[in-house]
């Protein structure tokens, strides 16, 4: 049950978030245990945002949530080349102008229930 939340300042086109869609489908295997089948992409553009106190070239803010507690450091270390390398690819946005915040819970519901 992983879920990428995908925040950027530029504009995107449905091309553009289906690659990164199938780009992040394929990164989300270097966490144990977790694959595309599972896996909520949500995209969000054109967002007002500021690093480092200026807002003149592309930004991103990515939230990667897991269910689970005890996801390997090796895990994010492995996935945030390829998040990082996705969004410069795809949408110009550098990596020294991207955030990637990791969290993991044990609490997760899913179809009326929790796991």
């Amino acid at each position: 049950m992983p879920v990428i939340h995908t925040h950027v300042s530029v504009p995107t086109t449905k091309e553009q978030r289906d690659t990164l869609k199938r780009i992040f489908g394929q990164a989300i295997t270097a966490v144990p245990g977790k694959s595309e089948g599972w896996l909520m992409c949500m995209f969000e553009d054109n967002v007002p945002m500021y690093f480092g106190g200026d807002d003149a070239a592309p930004v991103a803010y990515v939230e990667v949530n897991v269910f689970g507690s005890n996801v390997p450091t090796s895990a994010w270390k492995k996935l945030t080349p390829q998040i990082m390398d996705a969004l410069q690819d795809t949408l110009e946005i550098p990596a020294d102008r991207t955030y990637i915040r990791y969290t993991a819970t044990p609490d997760w519901g899913w179809n009326g229930s929790n796991f």
